[in-house]
């Protein structure tokens, strides 16, 4: 039997499917597991490792790497940049502006933020690790949420530094705490006697810084850097050189604070500061303060209260506004406002004067919450109709 003829097909040549263009690869550098990423760009190669050995990983990092060079957001270098480095660059762009707040920022970053932040990278740095933040800090002692909104809010200013500078393209989002109401406390007058003695006991230095923030609203900062060569006492004047928002501040002396000063002043050289102590300029005041404050029954009084009793003291007196901003060198309404406080004796004032007005306008009080008797033939026709 004739065997039929066998037939073979040729087979069709496979076809690779070519990879679509844009889209990237992975490869493995020789001896090494970790799998590292390619991409083009305008015509620009860029390598770099994503850091794991698990190949879908590394996928999605490719993905997400060509997503922000899509939208114009990749940077190259960011993946290396460290938080120590954005700091860093953040604490000397302050140096050279010469910001008054150096030491304080400086403080809040070796103290709390580089132990947490510091070994990290920048792409580490997500809203949930700063959360975590949050909480750690929430759990040590005499931590306001403040104190934790000023940290995070330097380290904020320093990622949007960076990214003005180029080195980052993203800044993630930064959870902020509520913070307590603005502090409220002040000096009455009726409080005032008491305490200036009790400053006057601690010394003339003490009773002479009470007396310049009480009156001016001037912080104690600028007090303590008061030189003798700022007060022209022939023209009866201070000058403070030294503010926080860097605009000088001139005022004209009251006759106590004219005598207070001159005492402090006394044998003294241009070059030296206005309060000292012992010959010594007053840095740490917390104690003789306390003292003083304990001894006048307001324990809990702040000498920076002092500052909103000076703000108060030029409102009730009627001064403009605006001038009583250059005064105290404040730069925004909204500052003088917030130490703007109001109390029980103003709203009683405010009473007195809306009673005046309405005995003035209307006659005797009496008269007008006394309630009018209905005429006696309106009263009996409303007793016939119920009867009826």
């Amino acid at each position: 039997m004739a065997k039929e003829p066998i037939v073979t097909m040729a087979k069709e040549p496979m076809v690779k499917a070519k990879r679509p263009r844009g889209t990237g690869c992975l490869y493995q550098q020789p001896g090494s597991r970790i799998w590292w990423v390619q991409f083009h760009r305008n015509g620009q190669r860029f390598r770099e490792s994503t850091r794991t050995d698990n190949k879908r990983k590394a996928q999605d990092y490719l993905r997400d790497k060509i997503a922000e060079a899509s939208l114009g957001t990749y940077t190259p270098r960011a993946s290396r940049v460290t938080v120590t480095e954005l700091v860093e660059a953040k604490l000397t762009s302050d140096r050279n502006n010469a910001s008054k707040s150096i030491d304080t920022t400086e403080g809040r970053w070796r103290l709390h933020l580089q132990p947490f932040f510091g070994h990290l990278k920048v792409v580490n740095i997500t809203t949930a690790l700063l959360s975590k933040y949050i909480k750690h800090r929430q759990t040590e002692k005499a931590t306001t949420n403040g104190t934790i909104n000023r940290e995070l809010g330097y380290l904020r200013s320093a990622f949007n530094l960076a990214r003005k500078s180029g080195v980052i393209k993203i800044v993630p989002y930064f959870p902020m705490l509520k913070e307590a109401a603005p502090r409220q406390g002040f000096l009455r007058d009726d409080q005032y006697p008491k305490l200036a003695a009790a400053c006057s006991a601690e010394g003339v230095w003490l009773r002479g810084m009470f007396e310049v923030a009480q009156t001016f609203a001037w912080r104690k900062e600028s007090l303590q850097t008061l030189k003798v060569s700022q007060i022209d006492f022939c023209n009866n004047s201070i000058r403070l050189d030294d503010t926080k928002n860097g605009d000088p501040v001139t005022a004209k002396m009251t006759a106590v604070i004219r005598e207070l000063l001159i005492s402090c002043c006394a044998g003294k050289s241009q070059d030296d500061f206005v309060f000292t102590r012992d010959g010594q300029p007053v840095v740490d005041f917390r104690d003789a303060w306390e003292r003083a404050t304990t001894a006048a029954g307001l324990p809990d009084l702040l000498f920076h209260d002092l500052c909103r009793t000076g703000m108060r003291n030029m409102r009730r007196l009627g001064i403009d506004e605006t001038v009583a901003m250059k005064v105290a060198g404040r730069k925004t309404a909204s500052i003088f406002r917030r130490y703007n406080i109001v109390d029980e004796h103003d709203l009683d004032d405010v009473a007195r004067k809306l009673d005046g007005k309405q005995q003035t306008s209307f006659g005797h009080m009496s008269a007008i919450v006394k309630p009018t008797e209905k005429p006696a033939e309106e009263k009996f026709r409303v007793e016939v109709v119920m009867v009826q």
